[in-house]
């Protein structure tokens, strides 16, 4: 994982270009006003970070078949705007905004939801399998359900930023070189010598050093790009990074 390196330019950059309309900024304009645009970046957000929640869910001790209808039924009374209508936007972290939710409908709305029947429809698509076989794997003593859950989101959003930047390269025709040198993001740049790795790419080493450089600092461009979405305002994205940083570790 790549440690992410605060400059005065970055947080220059992410205040103007970003924080105008941030995918969070959006979503919560639907506490005043149920909106396309607002629907649309809530269904983003929530399909991109729906595991956490469930994972959260099952650590709670509720089995599979329970924790996905608790899910389902939380994300519908999100969308049906009776969560948000009274968040305030004074320090609004998407990530802890959903936690703290989805703790107080376990804890006093579900019950009276109770009498539903399970399979009433889907409010977003949830691969529980897909999601059973990552949760299987989740430590099972050393985490709470709540740093489970900011352990979980920490992955979704690194997978997030890893998928952007693989298809940035992509877009440049550049995938193969991405695939040889993607290693240099996890901390393991040494695993290659330099010499070796740039050989077996047929470039220069000053060449290659220069490119694992620009990979290194676009995944970190990608990933504040990625966090300052889920807040409120730049003066956060550095204490949500810290905060996502110290779950991973």
């Amino acid at each position: 994982m790549t440690e992410v390196e605060t400059t005065d330019s970055d947080s220059h950059k992410i205040r103007r270009s970003v924080f105008a309309t941030t995918h969070w900024s959006v979503v919560l304009a639907i506490g005043d006003a149920k909106t396309t645009c607002a629907q649309a970046a809530l269904s983003r957000l929530c399909q991109s970070y729906w595991y956490p929640l469930y994972a959260y869910v099952r650590r709670r001790g509720y089995i599979p078949q329970d924790a996905e209808d608790l899910t389902q039924e939380f994300f519908a009374r999100l969308f049906r705007n009776e969560t948000l209508s009274g968040f305030s936007r004074e320090g609004g972290r998407f990530r802890s905004f959903l936690l703290k939710s989805m703790s107080h409908f376990l804890t006093d709305e579900w019950r009276r939801a109770r009498v539903q029947k399970r399979g009433g429809g889907q409010i977003i698509s949830l691969d529980v399998a897909s999601a059973e076989c990552r949760y299987g794997i989740e430590p099972v003593d050393t985490h709470t359900p709540e740093t489970l859950y900011d352990r979980a989101w920490a992955l979704v959003l690194l997978d997030t930023v890893f998928h952007r930047l693989r298809n940035e390269y992509a877009r440049a025709g550049k995938v193969a070189l991405f695939e040889e040198i993607k290693f240099c993001l996890t901390g393991q740049r040494n695993a290659i010598p330099y010499a070796e790795l740039a050989s077996r790419i047929n470039q220069p080493e000053n060449t290659l050093k220069t490119q694992v450089h620009r990979l290194r600092q676009r995944y970190r461009e990608l990933l504040r790009e990625e966090v300052a979405q889920l807040v409120a305002s730049p003066t956060e994205v550095e204490e949500e990074l810290r905060s996502l940083f110290r779950a991973m570790s």
